[in-house]
């Protein structure tokens, strides 16, 4: 759809020439289209952020209510409220979570890493960490990543974040009995990073705006599954900082796959 512009004029008089015939004007137009979509980006971010902590915390407040009141003598009542008290609340930690995570991402995105990073090492870190994760679903993980020079200019805990993140959602939408890969490959002077899996799979309309703040294919099985809907957000601002590309590919009941290309470490040569 075409975007609807908005701008301000400015009509100026100019001091008086002898020669001319007229009065001169200067006419000054600034384009604010790009400052109002960043103000109404803005405003969406804060009303979908609110609406996220509004709803476990509405449901904290009734069952907190519901215990001091009906529920109150009831044992068996509270056991049940109070792990759902505990899910919910454990729901508020990760969004909040999230939220501090992509505005220090977002505040750092226009300066390179410096240090240097081992993506075979990431990847390590990444799968041992949600390998227990993967089990409980009964799904496997498998590592794909051949012997060589795998290390890349980049911040190692940022690309563990983009590691852990792919394969937790592989995890959330993947398939009892099913398999997550992840491997690491060359493409031209780029490393491929990738996280495959054999799930549910995404319909081809909704893969523009994966990485959008918030935009879940479906709302209410993404927080069945423990997600905030910033998951992707943030792989997105943390690709981006370390000069990548995102690459994301699905077929609906056959699975996905998403790539991240980051540039490879340059070998300095000696001289001679």
């Amino acid at each position: 759809s075409p975007i609807k512009r908005s701008a301000i004029a400015l009509v100026t008089p100019l001091p008086p020439q002898p020669s001319a015939e007229a009065p001169a004007l200067l006419l000054t137009i600034r384009d604010l289209t790009g400052e109002a979509q960043l103000s109404r980006m803005r405003a969406d971010f804060v009303a979908n952020a609110s609406h996220e902590l509004r709803t476990p915390l509405a449901s904290l407040k009734g069952f907190v209510e519901t215990l001091q009141g009906a529920a109150k003598d009831d044992p068996v009542a509270r056991v049940q409220f109070l792990k759902i008290m505990q899910q919910q609340a454990e729901r508020m930690s990760r969004l909040v979570e999230d939220l501090l995570s992509l505005s220090r991402i977002e505040m750092r995105e226009h300066v390179a890493p410096t240090a240097i990073a081992d993506l075979s090492a990431v990847a390590d870190e990444a799968v041992g960490a949600l390998e227990a994760a993967a089990r409980e679903s009964a799904i496997s993980i498998e590592k794909s990543v051949p012997s060589g020079d795998w290390q890349i200019q980049g911040e190692r805990d940022e690309l563990v974040q983009v590691a852990q993140n792919l394969i937790q959602n592989a995890i959330k939408y993947g398939k009892p009995g099913g398999k997550i890969v992840v491997s690491l490959d060359r493409e031209g002077d780029r490393i491929a990073f990738a996280v495959k899996d054999d799930g549910i799979g995404i319909a081809p309309e909704h893969l523009p705006r994966l990485t959008e703040r918030f935009y879940r294919v479906s709302a209410k099985e993404s927080r069945e599954r423990g997600g905030t809907g910033l998951g992707l957000a943030i792989v997105k601002h943390i690709v981006n900082r370390h000069r990548g590309e995102l690459r994301i590919r699905s077929t609906v009941r056959v699975g996905s796959s998403f790539t991240v290309l980051l540039p490879a470490k340059t070998v300095q040569k000696p001289n001679t």
